[in-house]
């Protein structure tokens, strides 16, 4: 029995890479979660409520703010994987909390290779680092495993830390440590406040009656959408070689905001046109124009390929998003009468 120890498990990725480890009978997951006066679990519901896998899947408390919290976790539970998908992951939130998300992304990176580093001494550990596109920032695409880094975000900035930290590590100590630079996934369990998940839910709240407008920013910025199922997969692929190393995760197609806008209002029979509005508030303050991932060596040396493509992904976004406005509209109907 494997025991797979992962961070940021009650967010998109972490549902998702729980949701496939746990598909596995050889495995045993533990899940990280912050202490907080509120639970925020709904993506991970019904992962704790299924009675076939509560002996295999638990939750622990400690943060990626506090080293001790886990290197004592660490040196309990003495995984064989850890995923470390923890983070403060809102690109724009990031330019108005930077010391915040400096320490968690970057800072927190290093506590948790820490940590892995010294059970690594009795005990082989397998680590994965989520990192992200963002790095490359304004680097001219395709983005390559050869292309330069040039973060434009205190977000992009803390992540590649975090991901040259991960290189030092598997460099000096002879660890087992992939990162995993990933470009930009999506799904149903997308945060609500980011870019693709605002535009279904805002089209079928529209769609429904239950708002009249969608404000944006940029629209005009070109980003490579992959589903988030497909994408975890790669992560378990990489800790699964003979050899630890980096690789890009990404479609290799990229698209404007503009024409998600329009395939999202479109699977709806509306014009976008009629309904978006702009507004300078939701612009970043340096943009990163273009993102272009080119996953040639995952797919040579893993074997992964992504098997659902935008129109799919946005497909499965707005019918699941359908359904949520369909029930409040019911909710609000059912409470004037």
């Amino acid at each position: 029995m494997k025991h797979a120890l992962i961070t940021g498990i009650t967010g998109q990725d972490g549902s998702y890479l729980a949701e496939f480890l746990l598909g596995k009978p050889d495995y045993t997951v533990h899940g990280l979660v912050r202490r907080s006066s509120t639970l925020n679990r709904q993506r991970i519901d019904h992962l704790t409520s299924d009675p076939e896998l509560r002996e295999r899947f638990h939750l622990h408390y400690a943060d990626l703010a506090d080293a001790s919290s886990l290197a004592m976790l660490v040196e309990t539970l003495q995984p064989d994987e850890v995923y470390n998908l923890g983070a403060q992951s809102h690109v724009r939130v990031s330019f108005d909390q930077p010391i915040y998300t400096a320490d968690v992304v970057g800072t927190g990176t290093m506590r948790i290779l820490e940590a892995v580093r010294h059970l690594n001494r009795t005990k082989a550990v397998r680590f994965y680092q989520a990192s992200s596109s963002e790095m490359y920032g304004s680097a001219p695409p395709p983005q390559t495993m050869e292309t330069p880094f040039h973060p434009r975000s205190p977000y992009a900035c803390a992540k590649l830390y975090g991901h040259w930290q991960t290189v030092n590590y598997r460099e000096a100590y002879g660890l087992f440590a992939c990162s995993g630079i990933l470009f930009n996934h999506e799904s149903p369990r997308r945060g609500e406040s980011f870019v693709t998940r605002k535009i279904t839910l805002g089209a079928t709240r529209i769609k429904e009656g239950l708002q009249k407008k969608l404000v944006m920013g940029n629209i005009d910025s070109k980003r490579d959408w992959g589903f988030a199922g497909d994408y975890v997969r790669a992560m378990w692929m990489m800790l699964q070689q003979d050899k630890p190393d980096d690789y890009i995760v990404a479609t290799g197609e990229t698209y404007t905001v503009r024409q998600f806008l329009e395939w999202t209002f479109g699977m709806l029979d509306l014009d976008y046109r009629d309904y978006v509005e702009f507004d300078p508030r939701y612009m970043r303050p340096s943009e990163v124009d273009v993102l272009l991932g080119d996953p040639s060596k995952a797919k040579a040396v893993l074997g992964w390929e992504p098997e659902v493509d935008i129109h799919g992904l946005i497909k499965m976004m707005v019918e699941n998003d359908l359904e949520i406005a369909r029930r409040e509209k019911y909710a609000q109907g059912y409470q004037t009468v």
